[in-house]
């Protein structure tokens, strides 16, 4: 579905991702882990058309994107969930809700994935008309993904889920991963927290200072020894 081929990425003189290739195939998760300013969310940035690699490829579906403007990449079916949630503070539930559908025009699909959104995440329906800058991280967090999912991706690219989250809300919130993934979308997952990004990914790829260093089975990566000294706390 997705496959990246030899990007590289600088911000200004600071060569962020160093020649990365990776694929992701319909109806898996696939995660990638690394120590923080490994480059993860560049990567995530460079498919969804926030940054434009120097060279290389980044082809959705057989079509090349890379270099697509943003709001063309939503067209074409990716949908980001960012880092640090990014929701928009001033704006009530419902209306954040409403601009992660900007891209569509069916009224119908529109109020029907609406009701998707709040039957899988209640506690947003209790929240309709309240301003979202004043739900708890969790909450936040819920709506950032229920806001990407209104423009009904084929492939999800989710950044750090987990950050600040109490332990309880992050099983939650991983939970709800795997059952938007078992409905039928795609996801890239990026997480600091590699235990639980492993434990619920099929296949996972290791990115260190910009190249991606291993990849493999989620499962046997998480039992390699290197991995575990490395990410998952020995």
């Amino acid at each position: 579905m997705l496959k990246i081929n030899d990007i590289n990425v600088f911000y200004g003189a600071i060569h962020a991702i160093k020649g990365a290739s990776l694929e992701v195939n319909e109806g898996e998760i696939v995660t990638l882990i690394g120590a923080n300013g490994a480059g993860k969310s560049t990567i995530l940035r460079t498919i969804s058309g926030l940054l434009k690699p120097k060279g290389g490829s980044i082809e959705f579906e057989g079509r090349d994107i890379a270099g697509l403007p943003a709001h063309e990449i939503v067209k074409c079916g990716i949908s980001q969930v960012p880092e640090g949630r990014r929701i928009f503070a001033e704006m009530t539930v419902l209306e954040n809700l409403e601009l992660g559908a900007f891209t569509r025009k069916d009224k119908d699909g529109i109020k029907e994935d609406m009701e998707m959104v709040f039957n899988r995440f209640p506690r947003l329906k209790e929240r309709i008309s309240q301003l979202a800058g004043t739900l708890s991280g969790g909450e936040q967090q819920m709506l950032a993904m229920g806001r990407a999912l209104m423009s009904r991706p084929r492939l999800l690219l989710l950044d750090e889920p987990s950050m600040g989250l109490a332990p309880l809300l992050i099983k939650e919130i991983f939970a709800i991963i795997q059952d938007i993934n078992k409905a039928g979308t795609t996801v890239l997952l990026v997480e600091q927290n590699a235990n639980m990004a492993l434990s619920i990914a099929h296949r996972a790829y290791v990115l260190e200072t910009g190249r991606i260093t291993l990849s493999g089975d989620a499962k046997e990566l998480a039992a390699s020894e290197d991995v575990r000294k490395a990410y998952l706390g020995g």
